[in-house]
């Protein structure tokens, strides 16, 4: 889960449009998939089917530009929706801080979550390396079943 599109991604109609946001980079070498170089359509079929959900913490919020930091007025997206359209979703991953704010929400609901470094290019403490290996660790977390942080 993301926080809520960033002008780049509201824009082109698609999630993590931003070209330096490194979102599509980083879940193309998890799941060994092309990702960056498809078009959105080809790019959602494929992460599906992987069994991965992209959704949004927030469905509507204040902000002027893109920093999560800006974000005023949010109001959460109906999360009740998100286990009736996905109810084999088991784990939650959440992309930054700012949506990992409605970790502990989840984590009570039953999901093995997980907080992320952000793929935005506005986090740019962290390399993109470092990014990918984090996120590559809570992939393969998944995988253990007595893995449940």
């Amino acid at each position: 889960l993301g926080s809520f599109p960033g002008a780049a991604s509201l824009a082109a109609g698609f999630y993590y449009a931003h070209p330096r946001n490194q979102f599509w980079p980083i879940l193309s070498a998890l799941l060994g998939e092309p990702l960056a170089e498809l078009g959105p359509e080809p790019r959602y079929r494929r992460v599906r089917a992987h069994r991965v959900a992209i959704w949004d913490v927030l469905a509507a919020c204040e902000r002027e530009g893109s920093l999560d930091a800006d974000i005023s007025a949010p109001a959460a997206n109906d999360f009740d929706v998100l286990r009736r359209l996905g109810p084999r979703i088991r784990a939650v991953m959440f992309n930054g801080r700012a949506a990992g704010r409605f970790e502990r929400r989840f984590a009570d609901a039953g999901y093995v979550t997980r907080v992320l470094p952000s793929t935005s290019p506005a986090h740019a403490g962290m390399r993109a390396g470092d990014k990918l290996r984090a996120w590559r660790e809570a992939f393969e977390a998944l995988r253990d079943p007595g893995t449940t942080r």
